[in-house]
């Protein structure tokens, strides 16, 4: 059973403390908050230790959670690291590319396992769209908010849309070419919506949009690939897959019949929505940094996936600066 601790117990770290509290392959040894009022309330709530030392609880652990600002990401890793401590650490990996790179560097010296935590990897509807993917060539996502001050201290590029960069670079196996993207600042210093296009050398085309400011929530990306169109909903954990194929005449069609025009023949559209199991994701995800240790395969989400989506990240935030400064 391995030790695991965790470093941060604000929103996000109490969800963490209670998935853990449920694998039983974790023993959780107890966490580090600074705020020590609010460890004190934790500690009761949960009955689990809390540590007066993030050192100290390092020291105790096997793996390392960390769920703190993303500012003291690097510093509390690295730490960990440089203790052969395996990592989970939560998105984006860092606060910039110059730490992300030194944070690689270190994982590899160390040769433990680092795993980040974009969570909607492990969203049930995702994970049963993965076997429909066939190189999409066009996708959009909308992941749309409503206002929280929670996170406004970065862009909403790094706060909300890296979910969905991350999404499309693990299904789009391609290198890319182009960035285009604009953003406004509405209710904060940095942009609050924002869209982006990414141009891919294979052809394919990812068009993000991002917003904190919506009146209402939305989660949902679209695929579209040679004759399929697969619609996920990541709020809902919803999937549809709709394909279009060719007319078997021994057999009466089923669904909706296209008729392409004449020579081109008729082809059959059939709707599928499979039913989605369940699923916590964030438990999932720990479950499976769990087994990558234990089995010593490759994390689910790498450390350089988390440096891709934010390498990616802050070329659409530099585009978007790009912008506002050429129209002054």
């Amino acid at each position: 059973m391995l030790k695991i601790g965790v470093l941060g117990a604000g929103h996000l770290g109490k969800i963490h403390l209670k998935c853990i509290r449920e694998i039983p392959a974790f023993d959780l040894v107890g966490f580090y908050d600074p705020d020590e009022a609010n460890a004190e309330k934790i500690e009761q709530e949960f009955g689990v230790k809390k540590w007066g030392s993030l050192d100290d609880l390092i020291d105790a652990a096997d793996v390392v959670d960390i769920v703190t600002p993303t500012i003291s990401h690097f510093d509390c890793a690295a730490k960990a690291l440089k203790k052969c401590r395996h990592v989970f650490i939560e998105k984006p990996i860092v606060t910039t590319l110059d730490e992300a790179r030194e944070l690689i560097k270190i994982a590899r010296e160390a040769n433990v396992k680092v795993q980040v935590g974009h969570v909607e990897r492990f969203n049930p509807a995702f994970l049963a769209a993965e076997a429909s993917f066939d190189r999409p060539m066009f996708i959009e996502s909308h992941r749309l908010a409503q206002f929280n001050p929670r996170g406004t201290d970065v862009p909403v590029i790094l706060d909300l849309m890296i979910h969905d960069i991350d999404i499309v670079l693990s299904v789009v196996k391609s290198n890319i070419k182009k960035i285009s993207a604009s953003g406004v600042a509405v209710v904060s210093d940095t942009p609050d919506i924002a869209n982006a296009r990414i141009e891919f050398d294979n052809g394919c085309v990812a068009n993000l949009t991002a917003s904190r400011i919506s009146l209402k929530n939305m989660r949902k990306c679209r695929f579209f690939q040679r004759d399929a169109y697969i619609s996920v909903d990541f709020l809902k954990k919803e999937l549809e897959v709709v394909r279009i194929n060719d007319v078997n005449s021994d057999s009466p069609p089923i669904g909706f019949i296209l008729e392409l025009g004449p020579g081109r023949g008729t082809k059959q559209i059939n709707f599928d929505k499979p039913e989605i199991k369940p699923l916590n994701a964030i438990k999932a995800e720990l479950e499976s940094f769990n087994a990558a240790i234990v089995n010593n395969t490759v994390p689910m989400v790498t450390i350089n996936d988390g440096y891709s989506a934010l390498e990616v990240a802050y070329k659409i935030i530099e585009k978007i600066n790009l912008n506002a400064v050429n129209m002054t």
